[in-house]
């Protein structure tokens, strides 16, 4: 039975950070505990289960991720594009037309750039501002949702929401994937309904004013609504793009469809319904013996590696790295890029390190210097600590190739 949506009290700030196995801080477990508290419950009485709400100690909790003034800059200063942002009223979009122009880049049009004082007059006229995707370019953010979502093993998303005084943005609705609401600024009013049908039109679940440091966790397909009263609001609303098993199965399945496909329907089927139904009978159970006969450790693995080759590195200073490949020598001090995806496997006399975006084939000698230099337990290391696995040349290889391809980083105060 789903658990009953609940009003969690304790901080959703800044947690003592859990420790790894090579004592730096977990940060993977970090994200998801400012989030939704103790993981371990969260996954087995709330996740896609019943909304939660967990009211904040520290106003400032997410003043690291995203600020109002962050908002102001983004706007005012980044010259943001559709469909990267839109404006919503009283449920409704506004024309674009109403707070964007055009202007060239280079010798080419780029329509739909933010108009800064028409996107604040549309504000104080009570119209709310999406910032859409914003962990693709704010890098707190990005940091942040990778963090999450291999804590989750689900991607993520964040839109930004920055709601005037005494207005609604979105009416009553709900989202096709789960969502964390982190409130960053000012307050709003939350009702939250049961995904039964006919929810909305029985009193909330949840019925909550969210403050600054407060979280609120929504499993898709509850309908909700917020709206502000006599403050603005800026809050994140983090978008858990979550793998469902209809998806695996429905993969799966396919799969054996499609090799049955290509055979058409008899001639005169149409008019021969019982001839019809005895084919389909057999083409349904043929589809079942193939079903039954599939490799389900091959199916769950091919479907963690699409989750893995999707999250590309985070490559946030990356140009100083490379401009300084030449110096790195055995002194050098390299670690691991927080966020960076590193599975390591053998296959015969083969390495195969998965990076993110791409795969890396190495000889398998190779495996004890990735894994001290890269593994999940690696720390800072210097090149000439890889000395029990390789050679001088051959470990400066190793460290300078794992940099240039976004997994290792040379350590800031080393970079020239």
């Amino acid at each position: 039975m789903p658990t009953a949506p609940t009003t969690e009290a304790g901080p959703a700030g800044r947690p003592g950070r859990g420790r790894g196995g090579n004592g730096r801080p977990d940060r993977r477990a970090d994200a998801l505990t400012r989030c939704a508290g103790d993981p371990a419950r969260f996954v087995a009485e709330y996740f896609a289960r019943a909304p939660l709400h967990r009211p904040g100690a520290d106003p400032a909790a997410f003043a690291d991720l995203l600020t109002l003034a962050d908002v102001d800059h983004i706007v005012s200063s980044t010259a943001p594009r559709q469909p990267a942002f839109r404006m919503v009223k009283d449920g409704k979009p506004l024309p674009p037309g109403s707070y964007t122009r055009s202007a060239r880049i280079g010798s080419r049009p780029a329509p739909g750039l933010a108009d800064p004082g028409r996107v604040w007059d549309e504000f104080a006229a009570g119209a709310t501002l999406v910032l859409q995707g914003v962990h693709r370019y704010w890098p707190p953010l990005t940091r942040f949702c990778r963090d999450l979502e291999l804590a989750l093993t689900h991607p993520v998303q964040v839109n930004v929401y920055a709601t005037p005084p005494a207005s609604q943005g979105l009416g009553i609705h709900h989202d096709p994937h789960d969502v964390f609401v982190l409130q960053v600024h000012g307050g709003k009013r939350w009702d939250v309904y049961g995904a039964t049908p006919g929810g909305a039109d029985q009193p909330p679940l949840i019925a909550t004013g969210l403050v600054p440091g407060d979280c609120l966790y929504i499993p898709r397909s509850f309908p909700h609504e917020a709206r502000t009263a006599e403050s603005a609001s800026v809050h994140l609303t983090i978008g858990i793009l979550g793998r469902t098993w209809a998806d695996v199965v429905r993969a799966a399945v396919s799969g054996v469809v499609d090799e049955l496909a290509g055979q058409p329907l008899p001639v005169g089927w149409a008019e021969d319904p019982a001839g019809l139904a005895a084919g389909v009978t057999e083409r349904l159970a043929e589809v079942g013996r193939r079903v039954a006969g599939l490799d389900a450790a091959g199916l769950a693995e091919r479907e963690a590696e699409r989750f893995w080759l999707s999250r590309p590195p985070l490559l946030e200073g990356q140009l100083g790295q490379v401009l300084d490949l030449d110096a790195v020598d055995d002194d050098a001090v390299v670690r691991r890029r927080p966020g960076a995806v590193c599975r390591i496997a053998v296959d015969g006399d083969r390495l195969r390190v998965v990076l993110g975006d791409r795969v890396l084939h190495m000889p398998a000698r190779l495996e004890r210097a990735v894994r001290a230099v890269a593994g999940e337990d690696a720390g800072d290391v210097t090149v000439g600590d890889l000395a029990p696995h390789l050679d001088g040349p051959g470990r400066l290889v190793l460290a300078r190739r794992l940099i240039r391809e976004g997994l290792l980083e040379r350590v800031a105060e080393q970079l020239g």
